[in-house]
């Protein structure tokens, strides 16, 4: 029987299959976690930074499905979730976020570490509330966790310390049923459907846009690529779901995308979008000659990015299970046809840039994600920073099925691919687990490398070591800035590792790629690899526009009058001279 509010709490998010809460200890939080202590149900996964473990928390939602829990204690503690937290929400994953409180009597007063947590996280959460005392305990959690499971975002609970010691109000035992409420299945109406049918059956080239809504309705896209005859392009967040298996993939769009993939959306009649609110509109076609339809489960999505002429509310999988049997049968492939011609050759393009030589002394980074893909294990989990090592994912990392892919897709945020590594390896202890880190974004957060160790967490952590915050540079230049504020002076990430107690391993030339990578993946326990890239490797979007030209010759130009003529050399060597 719970004793305390800290005990009732424990006992809720027990019986909401809660496994684990990434967090730090503090006094404002330490009734919840003595209770988590006494109680033995839920692991403490003790990380270094609460930025972390709200990422790590985001990671295990992302990959189970399932309300996962991180914590902070008052004041700075609970406000480090915060970046995390906003990641989470935006990627509409469930978690529950503890913000553990100043005493109850000293709210207001200007106390020590004071801060107003329910008005903070109010942005980053469906649901954010205070608990004020014990008679409000269990409502205000279990009503938390509906809203985080049921909205699939992030919810808030706020609780002074010593309201967590408070005898309890209400002793009685939580209800499963009524804390995790089914996701419901939305089937657009027959007359919706009547009329993408008819959109989908009349003349014209039809290419079909595919997102993160796409998830777990692979078969449904084949039937309707095979039906329509249609080229299939995904945004970064339908990668996992979209690409694998699949003879209608023509590749990525966007800013780090596939040129094919760019042109199938801007040579068509109709333009399909399904479970995906994309936002770059340059990359949409342009002009009124394009009919475009959208299916989304939220209606709030429908429009947002391109002006559309049918707008379906339903799940993805749902509509096209009801909308195949009203499709015709297509039977001109001249359209997919051009499509996968096209991204056959940028496929074989990205791939020639994974190539390296031995003793030249120049990594492409290119070749160091295709040996990770080529060696992992099928049913390996990758999460990625933002910047390059996204880039690089999204073009060398191959989905089949059984891997996942896990990043910072929405929020863009800096230093997610470790922690969110740290919530892949601790959900799944079985599989390997792979962050591809930039310097950057690596040494933000590094001081949870050392709970890898701490934790016996076996990630493998790829440093992608180019001295620079690469992708900044890369924009810099195609404005026609000169580079600024971008350079590092980077350690030897490889010792730093083996002094914490993990395996560090150096690449600097081509020839050590695939053994280093190789001794990485075989080795029982965290690794750190330290992998020395070239910097100025150009990640080039799919379409170079003339403002990008102007850009690149206006830095060229700066270049060379403030004597900086050597990065031009460096750039003429790594990119064309190939």
């Amino acid at each position: 029987m719970a004793r305390t509010v800290a005990d009732q709490f424990s006992q809720i998010l027990a019986a909401a299959g809660v496994k684990r809460i990434y967090g730090i200890v503090g006094d404002s939080l330490n009734g919840i976690t003595d209770a988590i202590r006494r109680q033995g149900k839920i692991e403490w996964v003790h990380v270094r930074h609460e930025e972390v473990a709200a990422f790590a928390a985001g990671a295990e939602a992302h990959l189970t499905g399932e309300i996962a829990v991180c914590a902070g204690s008052c004041g700075p503690g609970n406000l480090h979730l915060i970046n995390g937290l906003f990641d989470c929400h935006r990627s509409r994953v469930p978690v529950l976020a503890i913000a553990a409180q100043i005493p109850s009597a000293e709210i207001g007063s200007g106390y020590f570490q004071e801060t107003h947590p329910q008005d903070l996280f109010r942005e980053c959460s469906y649901y954010c509330e205070l608990i004020s005392g014990a008679n409000q305990m269990p409502r205000v959690l279990q009503v938390a966790i509906r809203e985080a499971v049921g909205r699939r975002g992030v919810a808030v609970v706020v609780i002074p310390g010593d309201v967590a010691l408070q005898a309890t109000a209400d002793a009685s035992p939580p209800k499963v049923a009524s804390l995790l409420p089914s996701r419901p299945v939305v089937v657009p109406e027959r007359q919706d459907l009547d009329r993408l049918a008819a959109m989908l059956n009349g003349e014209g080239k039809i290419t079909i846009l595919c997102g993160s809504g796409c998830a777990g309705a692979h078969d449904e896209l084949l039937a309707l690529g095979e039906r329509l005859k249609s080229p299939m392009v995904h945004a970064l967040r339908g990668k996992e779901y979209v690409e694998w298996d699949n003879p209608f993939d023509v590749g990525m769009t966007g800013l780090i995308g596939f040129s094919s993939g760019y042109y199938a959306m801007l040579d068509c009649d109709v333009l399909l979008m399904l479970g995906t609110d994309f936002p770059y509109r340059q990359f949409y076609p342009q002009g009124s000659d394009v009919r475009i339809a959208q299916v989304d489960i939220r209606a709030e999505n429908i429009g947002r990015r391109a002006p559309v002429d049918l707008g379906v509310v339903g799940d993805v999988k749902a509509t096209l299970t009801a909308l195949l049997p009203l499709l015709k049968q297509q039977w001109d492939g001249s359209h997919l046809s051009q499509a996968r011609e096209h991204y056959a050759k940028t496929r074989k393009a990205l791939d020639d840039l994974a190539i390296g030589t031995p003793g030249k002394g120049l990594i492409h980074p290119q070749q160091i994600a295709k040996a990770i893909n080529d060696q992992a294990t099928a049913d390996a989990v990758f999460t990625c920073d933002v910047g390059l090592p996204m880039v690089w994912a999204a073009r060398y990392l191959a989905m089949n099925g059984k891997r996942r892919l896990v990043g910072s897709f929405w929020h863009g945020s800096m230093a997610n691919a470790m922690p969110q590594a740290i919530g892949a390896q601790a959900a799944f202890p079985g599989r390997q687990v792979i962050s591809l880190s930039g310097d950057g974004g690596f040494t933000m957060l590094m001081g949870d490398f050392l709970s890898l160790v701490q934790l016996g967490l076996p990630v493998k952590v790829v440093v992608f070591n180019n001295g620079a915050l690469g992708f900044i540079e890369l924009e810099q230049k195609s404005t026609g800035f000169l580079p600024f504020g971008t350079e590092f002076k980077n350690p030897n990430f490889a010792a730093m590792a083996e002094a914490a107690g993990a395996r560090g391993i150096r690449i600097k030339d081509p020839g050590e790629v695939e053994v280093g990578i190789a001794a990485a993946l075989n080795h029982n326990g965290p690794v750190l690899i330290d992998a020395v890239v070239n910097r100025t490797e150009l990640a080039m979007p799919p379409a170079v526009t003339p403002e990008m030209a102007k850009g690149f010759t206006l830095y060229m130009v700066k270049a060379v009058m403030s004597g900086r003529g050597d990065e031009l050399i460096d750039l003429a060597r790594t990119n064309l001279w190939r």
